[in-house]
């Protein structure tokens, strides 16, 4: 297994240090890295931004992506001072970078009240009996796009 580089991982520590204390969201940071420099840097800003979704990785990933153009990120490693949420772990999983260093546990967020293990139990209940109710609708109309996407022959895969 590769090990991760120091420097990379303390920057990402001491951004989700650095910007929790400036009331810029939680205690969250990460880097993206490529050939050993730094492509895309993020923190939590779910609070600062009123945006559930701007989670340090989101944010790390989004710009790192930006500045190499592509949605992928093979060839890179991602640094975060905290093992990833659901969401984030979903947006890891579509960008595809080499691998993950993180910090601090799952557990170690929970314990100061970050618990995302709820999350993880509901993607095992069906939909309809999840806390937030997921029902389907219109399935036939929606199956036309999925069906225009598999027969485009100009299509992205992805």
């Amino acid at each position: 297994m590769k090990n991760g580089n120091e420097d990379f991982m303390k920057e990402a520590i001491q951004l989700s240090f650095n910007k929790m204390m400036e009331g810029k969201g939680g205690p969250f940071g990460a880097i993206v890295v490529k050939d050993g420099e730094i492509i895309g840097r993020g923190y939590n800003q779910v609070t600062s931004k009123n945006d559930p979704t701007a989670h340090a990785e989101i944010i790390a990933i989004r710009e790192a992506c930006k500045k190499i153009g592509s949605f992928q990120l093979e060839g890179c490693e991602l640094y975060t001072s905290c093992e990833p949420c659901p969401m984030c772990l979903g947006a890891i999983y579509w960008a595809r970078p080499d691998i993950v260093f993180y910090g601090n546990t799952k557990k170690d967020a929970a314990q100061i009240g970050f618990d995302d293990d709820f999350i993880y139990q509901e993607l095992s209940i069906p939909p309809l009996e999840r806390k937030i109710p997921m029902v389907q609708m219109l399935h036939k109309d929606a199956l036309k796009a999925f069906q225009a996407w598999n027969e485009k022959e100009d299509k992205i895969q992805y």
